[in-house]
């Protein structure tokens, strides 16, 4: 067999082939080996007849054509792995000359995963964050657990700030109620700034019972484009007004926390707990940021099958994720303000960035030779079918290799950014 490369782009390859008689003969064996399969021969049972009668038997047409699948089947992978280019998916095959018995010409055309040059990934002079714990971090948590166990009263005056107020509303556009603005027995903390600018403030003075309408207009910058800087109508009933007694931070409150007998106690508990939060934080942060300088300073062009790939299994998330509200991936569109050409260009640049720094993972675990050993990987598996136990379907999809194998090289991933943050936190 001879091979020539025709480099078309940094990822896709044309391999022409050119095959000889002695290249073609095991293709030839094989093609009447399975036409002999269904060759009528009297004196034999159909299947039974010996290669080399059947031979006689099966149309020369039929086993031309049989001969050259069998010989591109049997050479066209072996011609890529020959010139050392990984397939990132099956070939595209022309067949440019045949006579059969005597030679066969063909090219094949493939996306490949392209040369990447990875910058200095043991010097990447990234720093990390210093994880610390201010007293206001802790005063923050403490607040809010006074808030948590605060004593709630209903009164019968008008609504002021610092009230809980419960109401039901509609918000309505050009007179028709919108998407996401009607609620009902709505649990609403006046000055906590959880609505559009004009909403809590309007509420403030209106006693139980009031039923009133506010004229608000969204921001510009709202995150859904069709309600970004519209005038709308919010029609209001309220229902109760809670007047909020803030519990003491004191010893008493601590013990109702947990297995604690001070205040103090309860302070360094949430001390050790943001600490540890915050370096996770810090930790993942900078791990981001090495896998980022990779990208940034190595050069990894990328394969648009690959980036295709990436493009769906964000909307596969996003999918997914809007089908858990009762929405469809348009609704999504709809409630971003996005048109699928916004979206599309959004999610290829995402998509590139992911593809860029799977590939220089993947080298970087190649050339460091970073593997897991099997019991690591049978203990995830083990893991996930605790975790799914009750799913049947789950249950039964981790018996598959390419479950398994997935696992694996997520493991690899891992070690490998590991072995990063390792090499650069000097």
């Amino acid at each position: 067999m001879k091979t020539t490369v025709k480099k078309l782009s940094d990822t896709k390859v044309e391999i022409k082939v050119t095959l000889d008689a002695k290249d073609l003969a095991p293709a030839r064996e094989k093609a009447i080996e399975k036409l002999a399969k269904e060759v009528k021969v009297e004196g034999f049972r159909k299947g039974k007849v010996p290669a080399d009668i059947a031979e006689k038997f099966i149309p020369e047409n039929d086993l031309s054509a049989e001969t050259i699948d069998l010989a591109i089947r049997l050479t066209v992978i072996q011609a890529f792995t020959d010139n050392k280019q990984s397939l990132i998916a099956m070939p595209q095959v022309d067949v440019l000359k045949y006579v059969p018995g005597e030679m066969a010409e063909y090219t094949a055309t493939a996306e490949v995963l392209p040369e990447v040059k990875l910058c200095d990934y043991k010097n990447l002079k990234v720093k990390m964050e210093k994880a610390t714990v201010s007293a206001k971090d802790v005063n923050d948590v403490l607040e809010n657990i006074a808030k948590s166990y605060a004593d709630k009263k209903a009164v019968k005056r008008a609504a002021k700030e610092g009230d809980e107020v419960i109401i039901d509303f509609v918000g309505k556009k050009d007179g028709e109620a919108f998407k996401g603005g009607t609620a009902k027995d709505y649990r609403l903390p006046l000055g906590s700034h959880t609505f559009i600018p004009g909403f809590e403030e309007g509420i403030i003075g209106h006693e139980p019972g009031d039923k009133f309408d506010l004229k608000l207009t969204f921001p510009k910058d709202y995150g859904m484009k069709d309600l970004a800087g519209a005038k709308t109508v919010f029609e209001v009933l309220l229902k109760q007004v809670n007047e909020v007694e803030t519990a003491k931070l004191d010893d008493e409150l601590a013990k109702k926390c947990g297995p604690f007998k001070t205040l103090d106690e309860l302070k360094k508990d949430i001390e050790k707990n943001l600490a540890a939060q915050n370096e996770y934080r810090v930790t993942e942060k900078y791990k981001d940021d090495l896998i980022k300088a990779v990208v940034e300073k190595s050069k990894i062009p990328t394969p648009e099958i690959l980036i295709k790939d990436q493009m769906r299994l964000i909307e596969d998330d996003i999918t997914r994720n809007a089908a858990s509200h009762g929405l469809s991936f348009d609704d999504y569109l709809v409630e971003t303000g996005k048109t699928r050409e916004d979206w599309e260009k959004e999610a290829s640049a995402i998509a590139a960035e992911r593809v860029k720094a799977s590939l220089a993972l993947q080298i970087i675990a190649r050339d460091n030779k970073i593997t897991v050993k099997d019991e690591l990987v049978a203990a995830k598996i083990a893991e996930l079918r605790d975790v799914y136990k009750n799913s049947k379907e789950a249950i039964e999809s981790l018996k598959d290799p390419n479950v398994a194998a997935d696992i694996r090289n997520r493991l690899i991933i891992e070690e490998t950014i590991n072995f990063l943050v390792k090499a650069n936190k000097k």
